[in-house]
């Protein structure tokens, strides 16, 4: 799968960098590579479990399963740091289930939905995430089982890097979504689950802002970007919690 081949974590975070805000990064001219070689210095974060004592609020105990075993796989713990699972990713896109986001209460949902338009139209489908996330963890699970007897959770690491990259390539054929959007879906939330702020359920002791040296709700850390030298204070999210 394209972004899991060859060890790519830091390949993986620069091209995530984008999650970081536009005013952030694009108006004092810090770019990808500023920012990561700053991180280069940075400890590593060190490695945490999901909390264990988290009761999901909106996905069963089989898509629980899903998303936990899904979002291990999209950014997985090696070398350079725990992954999405470690960081609370999974608990992240449960939160955000319960969200008007994932109803669609933010979007335009009128018709007519142009299922074949083309990516640079934007999203076209007449579902919202709640839906692609049931209607995609049914039918992956189904898939699976028809093939080996297993759902997706119960497969080995190996398979389910496999499964995912046909899901990506949209080799697996859904009756009811198209399985790409599905996968963008969740790889998108995954992305967010490891980057956002704490207060949000997911980047716990913020290993994901420590391993790309962003140092979150910080008002002065323009005026070390604009010094052109490396920020020496720890990561702090939007209640005070620091790294």
């Amino acid at each position: 799968m394209s972004e899991q081949e060859n060890n790519p974590r830091r390949d993986f975070l620069r091209k995530t960098l984008t999650l970081i805000p536009v005013v952030t990064v694009a108006s004092s001219g810090l770019g990808i590579g500023a920012l990561t070689a700053h991180a280069e210095t940075r400890p590593q974060a060190p490695a945490s479990a999901p909390a264990a004592d988290y009761q999901p609020s909106f996905f069963t105990a089989e898509e629980w399963a899903f998303v936990q075993a899904a979002v291990a796989r999209l950014i997985p713990a090696d070398d350079l740091g725990p992954g999405a699972l470690e960081a609370g990713a999974a608990e992240f896109i449960d939160r955000q289930m319960n969200t008007p986001y994932a109803t669609g209460a933010l979007w335009y949902m009128q018709g007519p939905f142009v299922t074949d338009a083309p990516p640079q139209m934007g999203y076209q489908l007449q579902l919202v995430p709640q839906q692609i996330y049931r209607l995609g963890i049914a039918a992956t699970d189904a898939w699976c089982k028809a093939q080996s007897g297993k759902v997706f959770a119960e497969q080995d690491s190996a398979t389910q890097d496999h499964i995912l990259g046909k899901i990506e390539a949209g080799e697996l054929v859904f009756d009811e979504l198209p399985a790409t959007a599905f996968f963008s879906l969740i790889l998108q939330n995954t992305r967010e689950g490891f980057f956002c702020d704490p207060v949000h359920g997911g980047n716990k002791g913020m290993v994901g802002w420590t391993q790309i040296g962003f140092p979150g709700a910080r008002a002065d850390f323009m005026d070390w970007v604009e010094r052109n030298e490396q920020y020496p204070f720890p990561a702090v999210s939007i209640r005070g919690e620091r790294a």
